[in-house]
């Protein structure tokens, strides 16, 4: 059996965010609210997975937020492979934790 994998981002705040890692084409459960990082992945030499950090978003249901995203072109140009979740019902602490973490990144896609 396998496990998703995971990734760490600091917010701006100091505070330690922990997200999962799944395929751009991955499509998500229906109703679930999250913060989410569009990322794009490499392997490096040392067989360690790094995370280009592309954009920062939240919604209140994943499983259709990226269908046509208005950031899809941006996506793309960055080659971004990659997208991180952080499950969270709540739309005040979606919306705190994702300017904790665009204030601390200022991912491309964001500006």
């Amino acid at each position: 059996m396998s496990e998703t994998p995971s990734i760490v981002f600091d917010g701006k705040s100091g505070t330690k965010y922990t997200f999962w890692v799944y395929s751009r084409d991955t499509r998500f459960k229906e109703g679930c609210g999250g913060v989410y990082f569009v990322t794009r992945r490499e392997l490096g030499g040392a067989g360690n997975y790094s995370h280009t950090r592309v954009y920062v978003g939240q919604t209140e249901d994943l499983s259709t937020r990226f269908d046509n995203h208005h950031k899809e072109m941006c996506f793309n140009g960055q080659r971004a492979n990659c997208v991180c979740v952080l499950p969270i019902a709540d739309e005040g602490r979606r919306l705190s934790i994702e300017k904790d973490l665009i204030d601390n990144y200022h991912p491309p896609c964001n500006g």
